[in-house]
């Protein structure tokens, strides 16, 4: 028996050896770490793009039936990502699900470690490794940033996530994280007017392009990847790399 990261029991059986991850972070951190737990993921578990196993829908609306027919041995879960319902659905069938917590960059590092460690009896791959090297010491403010995640209504990242925190050691001061709420609702004219240097544009939850989004501000703005701003996991590292060399 083990916690999870909101502190419920887990009835580990020992080692997972048959894994379903609701989470495209976790997908990606155990697909890189140990490919051949993996019998399940959802349909937004996009990387690695050669991921071949049964997709069980949405991270909001997985198919339960689908992932008992799996015969997990674990379901991995996150707590902003998946619904307590669901959760609790599998549970009440029998399923052995692993909540994790993610909303600071430390978090995430621990999360996972102990995810690994506890319930797959896995060390920290080099990537665990690399990624805690590389996010150990914050840098000082150096970009004054504004990340949109949705627009009609229009939506911003806010304080108390795991995307500001990141930005934050990155030396990517978040104008909007003043505002309630983790995610605000904000105007495009109310973006312009918090004094950003650039405006990121990330390519998830909503799909921002060239054609849609930079027309809605005056400030100029940076189309990114949303995997490097909100994917803990091998993730990590990339984000270090393309967070440092940006400008404004």
């Amino acid at each position: 028996m083990a916690d999870d990261d909101l502190g419920a029991e887990v009835p580990l059986r020992g080692a997972a050896r048959r894994v379903v991850s609701l989470v495209p972070s976790l997908t990606e951190a155990i697909a890189a770490t140990a490919p051949d737990l993996l019998v399940g993921a959802t349909d937004w578990c996009t990387h690695p793009a050669d991921l071949d196993v049964t997709r069980v829908r949405g991270t909001k609306n997985p198919d339960l039936a689908a992932v008992r027919a799996l015969a997990p041995d674990l379901v991995v879960a996150n707590m902003e990502e998946n619904r307590e319902l669901d959760v609790r659905r599998l549970r009440d069938a029998g399923v052995v699900v692993w909540v994790t917590r993610i909303e600071t960059v430390e978090q995430a590092l621990a999360s996972m470690s102990r995810l690994f460690a506890v319930a797959l009896d896995l060390d920290d791959p080099p990537w665990l490794a690399s990624a805690r090297a590389l996010w150990s010491e914050p840098v000082a403010p150096r970009l004054a940033v504004a990340v949109p995640i949705w627009r009609d209504p229009w939506m911003v990242v806010g304080s108390g996530t795991y995307t500001d925190d990141l930005l934050a050691r990155a030396g990517l001061a978040n104008v909007l994280a003043d505002r309630d709420g983790r995610y605000p609702g904000v105007t495009p004219d109310e973006v312009d007017r918090a004094g950003a240097d650039v405006v990121l544009l990330p390519d998830e939850p909503y799909v921002f392009t060239a054609d849609d989004g930079p027309e809605a501000f005056t400030t100029p703005t940076r189309l990114v990847s949303g995997r490097l701003l909100t994917w803990y996991g091998p993730a990590m590292v990339e984000a270090h790399a393309e967070l440092a060399a940006l400008t404004g």
